[in-house]
């Protein structure tokens, strides 16, 4: 019995939910991630990339195995309640040119009151545009070498966000990735408001076949 949990991680470790079955993988625990869940899945701009067969849709965090998400940061730590209180959609763009995810960030994520910490936003954009070029990187593994962030207004609080990514340049190990969060539409016509805007360098790490067990892309 004692080896049972060292196997069902192990096991979850090997085979990985696949993209389909992450977006099966949440179930929201009160009314209100249910109201953030629904209107994340009606939103315009989810109906139109859903429409759209050339990006891949998946909830990156739901693919970390269970015994290993309490543990992360973004997958478990910032989860819950007037934190992100549904874990994110993301859309990846084929071959990695591009990607986007739409994230709510509540009103336990500040820094000053209401607005959201500039640190959370670095660790989105750092995910975020990781993930946009992990395609591109052998073993679809990439580590942080460079991020640069700039802040061009509050983020506040209670909010949809939206991260934009590109993969600009790819070679060998290396991929350079720029990209931004906004704010997401309420209505019709309405322009996104940038809030911040990062570029980035990922490279491969040599040992990245040992790595390759898990697929968090």
């Amino acid at each position: 019995m004692a080896a049972a949990p060292a196997y069902e991680a192990a096991s979850a470790m090997l085979s990985p939910p696949s993209d389909a079955d992450s977006l099966r993988a949440f179930t929201p625990e009160d009314d209100e991630a249910q109201a953030k869940e629904d209107y994340i899945n009606t939103h315009p701009l989810t109906v139109s990339l859903r429409a759209n067969p050339e990006f891949i849709e998946s909830r990156p965090h739901m693919k970390i195995p269970p015994a290993w998400r309490k543990h992360n940061l973004t997958g478990g730590t910032l989860i819950g309640p007037g934190k992100v209180a549904v874990p994110p959609y993301s859309w990846t763009e084929r071959e990695g040119k591009s990607y986007v995810q739409i994230t709510h960030a509540g009103t336990d994520l500040c820094g000053h009151m209401g607005i959201v910490h500039g640190g959370f936003l670095a660790t989105m954009l750092d995910e975020g545009l990781a993930r946009c070029c992990f395609p591109v990187l052998p073993y679809n593994i990439g580590m942080t070498a460079k991020l640069e962030v700039n802040y061009k207004a509050p983020a506040m609080a209670d909010q949809y966000l939206v991260l934009r990514a590109t993969t600009v340049r790819a070679e060998g190990r290396k991929a350079w990735v720029e990209g931004h969060i906004e704010t997401l539409p309420t209505e019709e016509g309405q322009e996104p408001i940038i809030l911040a805007t990062a570029s980035a360098l990922y490279i491969s790490p040599k040992q990245a076949s040992t790595l390759e067990l898990i697929d968090m892309k």
